[in-house]
């Protein structure tokens, strides 16, 4: 069974920063694309960032380039997410995803290019 449990969300001032963390079990982690997505109230779930296989490639959605960073330990099986800088408008549940198709530097940033998610976690930015 696939799971994905995400923590370290919470209440954090404008400016301020979090770490999420996924950790992964059921598959093998290190042959698996993850993303990051999120979802606000009212809105459509939104593209965050994406990392490979192996953490060498990294990619990330207009509105958090510069501010989030990706990675991810394969001996750990997690996946992270450094948020510097955040806004009232990064407010948002936080979702970890993985793909199904392995080994693949390609770019990943549908929601259907994923098959398992996390429950998400949620981030709350105050002005």
């Amino acid at each position: 069974q696939v799971q994905l449990v995400e923590s370290g969300g919470g209440l954090v001032q404008a400016g301020g920063s979090l770490r999420l963390s996924c950790v992964v079990s059921g598959v093998m982690f290190s042959r698996h694309g993850m993303g990051w997505f999120r979802q606000a109230p009212g809105k459509e779930r939104e593209f965050v960032a994406a990392i490979n296989w192996n953490g060498d490639r990294t990619y990330y959605g207009d509105s958090v380039n510069g501010r989030f960073t990706i990675s991810r330990d394969n001996a750990k099986k997690t996946v992270y997410l450094q948020m510097n800088t955040l806004k009232p408008e990064d407010t948002a549940v936080y979702y970890c995803a993985a793909n199904n198709v392995y080994y693949s530097n390609a770019y990943f940033r549908q929601r259907t290019d994923y098959d398992f998610w996390g429950q998400g976690t949620q981030v709350t930015v105050s002005s």
